[in-house]
């Protein structure tokens, strides 16, 4: 079973990254600067649907990890701790043609950041023009605390795609391993995938369910509180 295991990996030349990792990769790094410039200029309405894009296709990707390409999954490169530290410091080697243990690690943070920050713009509030859809579900020191932690939350989530690119850097000009490439056409002159990618449509009909489980909620939550008294 083994030998047949290894010929199946070795004689297939499957893409390592499909088209929603790709996809929802390169959406990321357009949403962000998107978002960013749109609340510098003060078009919030547009600055929340932006964050709700990045929610969903952030959310997306998580689902994905469960359910996607053999190289998308998180049984693929998640491991634990020591295999991160171990692989910094040369002892373990990567066991996976896609992320390595340390990468892994660098992914699901910036993916948990990015969702946070979504979340916490979600009840954020000028208090003139803009109020985000959950802004009351909470109470207002704790609205106004979420909101807090929006706008320095931000310049983490800006730490973190520095050390991101700084990796790929390092590991494309010093080490040698293809990063953009493969994340660009999806394959690699190095590497290649252990299994068949999965359609796109699932990804899409994942992205279809978070959006509406998003809109559901703002369904649901509390209408903000009338101006008038009778």
């Amino acid at each position: 079973m083994a030998d047949e295991e290894s010929t199946l990996v070795e004689g297939e030349d499957h893409p390592l990254w499909d088209w929603p990792v790709r996809g929802i990769h390169w959406l990321i790094v357009v949403l962000l600067p998107a978002s960013w410039w749109t609340a510098e200029e003060g078009y919030l309405d547009a600055h929340q649907w932006l964050g709700m894009t990045v929610l969903i296709a952030v959310l997306t990707r998580v689902a994905w990890g469960f359910t996607g390409s053999p190289q998308a999954r998180f049984c693929d490169f998640l491991r634990g701790p020591a295999a991160a530290f171990g692989y910094l410091r040369g002892t373990v080697a990567s066991n996976t043609p896609g992320h390595n243990p340390a990468g892994a690690y660098s992914a699901v943070l910036l993916w948990s950041l990015l969702v946070l920050q979504a979340l916490t713009g979600l009840v954020n509030s000028d208090d003139v023009l803009f109020t985000g859809p959950f802004h009351y579900v909470f109470e207002t020191d704790v609205s106004d605390r979420l909101a807090e932690i929006h706008d320095w939350l931000f310049n983490v989530i800006l730490a973190a795609i520095a050390l991101h690119v700084g990796a790929i850097v390092y590991y494309e000009r010093v080490k040698g391993q293809q990063l953009l490439r493969p994340m660009v056409t999806g394959r690699s002159t190095d590497r290649s995938g252990t299994g068949p990618t999965q359609p796109i449509f699932k990804a899409l009909v994942l992205a279809a369910l978070w959006a509406a489980m998003l809109w559901g909620l703002m369904e649901l939550a509390p209408a903000p509180p009338s101006l008038y008294s009778w």
